[in-house]
């Protein structure tokens, strides 16, 4: 089974950039196509972006898209979310996930989620 840690969130004004990482355990990471989710405060948890396993195929949710950008590197067990001129609305606890067959695009669809990183943007 695959541990996943998330880091790299914080506070950042709106327009800003943050990257986040989300580190996995074992050697069977590079066969999982991975998600980040995020669940922010009195709402359900809802996809961001997902990747394949080789990175070739990519999602993004619409409220995101063009703003942020899914990556992976399997040599260092990685995925990476990057994100790019914030909104207060991205303020959010974010999870990174292993996806349970192929790309799924909705946290129905992942398993083994890490323990979260918060984002906050301020306006």
């Amino acid at each position: 089974q695959v541990q996943l840690v998330e880091s790299g969130g914080g506070l950042v004004q709106a327009g800003g950039s943050l990257r986040l990482s989300c580190a996995a355990s074992g050697r069977t990471f590079s066969s999982y196509a991975m998600g980040w989710l995020r669940q922010a405060p009195g709402k359900e948890r809802e996809f961001v972006a997902a990747i394949a396993w080789s990175g070739a195929i990519t999602y993004y949710a619409d409220s995101v898209k063009g703003r942020f950008t899914i990556s992976r590197d399997n040599a260092k067990n990685t995925v990476y979310l990057q994100m790019t001129s914030l909104k207060p609305e991205d303020t959010a606890v974010y999870y990174c996930a292993t996806s349970t067959g192929r790309i799924a695009l909705s946290a129905s669809g992942y398993a083994n989620w890490g323990q979260g990183t918060q984002v906050t943007v301020s306006s």
